[in-house]
């Protein structure tokens, strides 16, 4: 059973390096068209093994129970930023309610199980994971009460902050085992530099859009 748990580790370790490594690649090449698309569905398939393992490492071998909160986090910003996509601003189907309601109880029955274990836990970091995982998830539930139009114009923020994030996560879980001795600095700045990235794009996003309108009312004149 040790040497399983082992393998484990290893496929999670080396799937969670190569989907950071594909998902600043997409970042970068956001401009091409069919990298990006290319090196998402690479960041999308290695996500699929680092949730996997993840989710074996909390309740097969009943190790370090943050991996659950944190892979519920990343695993549910890819799936969801990549359902906007797909979706170009339609009206969400049953798995877009059903994931997140799914997720939501994952992240209640969480904060129950480590409040009655007693277990040690850094208030900063399991808030502020939670937190964004539930501002996500009941945005993504009250997607379908909007107006086509607004999820369309959406589509490109909620793609972008949603990937990022996962990315983000991704990466916080990454530098909190490799640097325990940091905790928690070593677990939430990447957040912080993801977040930093995210107003960044959003900026660029918008004034692209504002861009478009002023060059439509040109040509109107």
């Amino acid at each position: 059973m040790e040497m399983i748990h082992h393998i484990n580790i290893a496929i999670h370790v080396s799937t969670g390096i190569l989907a950071l490594l594909s998902g600043l690649a997409a970042a970068i090449f956001n401009k091409q068209v069919k990298k990006h698309r290319w090196l998402g569905r690479y960041f999308m398939w290695m996500m699929i093994f680092v949730i996997i393992t993840g989710l074996a490492g909390v309740f097969v071998f009943k190790r370090n129970t943050f991996l659950l909160v944190i892979t519920m986090l990343s695993g549910y910003n890819c799936f969801s930023g990549i359902r906007t996509i797909r979706l170009q601003g339609q009206k969400p189907a049953f798995v877009d309610y059903l994931a997140p309601v799914m997720v939501m109880a994952a992240a209640v029955y969480y904060l129950y199980y480590v409040y009655a274990m007693g277990l040690y836990w850094a208030p900063v970091i399991i808030y502020a994971t939670i937190g964004s995982l539930f501002m996500v998830t009941i945005y993504d539930l009250c997607r379908g009460m909007m107006p086509d139009n607004t999820r369309k114009k959406a589509m490109p923020y909620e793609h972008v902050y949603k990937m990022l994030s996962a990315l983000s996560a991704l990466a916080s879980a990454f530098t909190g085992t490799v640097l325990p001795q940091f905790k928690p600095y070593s677990q939430f700045l990447p957040s912080m530099a993801g977040l930093t990235c995210i107003i960044i794009i959003f900026i660029r996003l918008g004034n692209r859009q504002l861009f478009y309108k002023r060059a439509k009312v040109l040509q109107a004149d």
